[in-house]
């Protein structure tokens, strides 16, 4: 689970209400259920014209993973490239076919089966790199996705606040002008709070997500070719710890 989502939603909701009360307003001031059924359902709405019934129920299932999606240990993936790499040059690439069950990540274990199988490094690299785009390609959907929540909640935060501003001039009350405007420009406030509050944030965390994945896949990519192409375990090592920033590297590669 990603606690930073966590936390920040939270102490983003309190800040916001506390802001409120400290002002001197209450939250029930703030609360205007026609504003939020026009923007809320506006924007699904809008969404439900811009993507087919079928992608929007994918897609919404992809808002866990800005929460629960848990990070691969690049380190750990080149600590095992690296000893499958030492079997490999030991007991030859007919050796992976047996240390296949100790991988839990289906994309290297489609690397090696293919460098068991003696595919060419070329197939190999052009297949792996094909399976990244097409991940990269169902990742840029679902940030699309919240990119465009993330656009249409604002435009009908304005559509309800010109809806009330006209309906406060149709009917135009000294009295009650204070008031109407403030109802007026409370849908303005809830569209700008969920696109940069809820919409955004999600859509930036599932694309730091995203090449967090494609840069680990890329490793994997590089070290499969290289255990194929019968490279010194300690050379692959040295190739793949750069991916890595220096200071998260162990002591003893800060130094190569």
């Amino acid at each position: 689970m990603d606690i930073a989502s966590i936390i920040g939603l939270i102490v983003g909701t309190v800040m916001i209400l506390g802001s409120i009360i400290m002002g001197g307003g209450t939250i029930g001031g703030f609360t205007d259920y026609p504003s939020i059924v026009l923007v809320a359902g506006g924007t699904i709405c809008t969404i439900l014209i811009a993507y087919p019934m079928s992608e929007v129920i994918k897609i919404m299932g992809v808002t866990k993973n800005a929460f629960l999606t848990k990070q691969k240990d690049v380190l750990a993936i080149i600590n095992q490239l690296v000893s499958l790499s030492e079997s490999a040059r030991r007991d030859g690439l007919l050796a992976l076919e047996g240390r296949i069950e100790e991988i839990d990540d289906a994309f290297l274990i489609m690397g090696i089966r293919m460098a068991v199988d003696g595919m060419s490094p070329e197939i190999v690299d052009a297949i792996m790199r094909t399976e990244m785009d097409a991940v990269e390609g169902r990742h840029e959907i679902g940030k699309s996705f919240y990119d465009a929540l993330a656009k249409y909640a604002p435009a009908f935060g304005m559509i309800g606040t010109l809806i009330g501003l006209v309906l406060m001039l149709a009917d135009m009350n000294p009295d009650t002008i204070g008031s109407g405007m403030a109802v007026a420009l409370l849908t303005t406030l809830y569209g700008a709070v969920a696109a940069n509050f809820v919409f955004l944030p999600i859509a930036d965390k599932l694309a730091y997500y995203s090449s967090r994945e494609l840069l680990t896949m890329e490793i994997m990519v590089r070290g499969v070719i290289a255990i194929q192409a019968g490279e010194n375990p300690r050379v692959i090592k040295q190739k793949l710890m750069t991916f890595i920033p220096p200071k998260s590297r162990p002591e003893e590669e800060e130094s190569v």
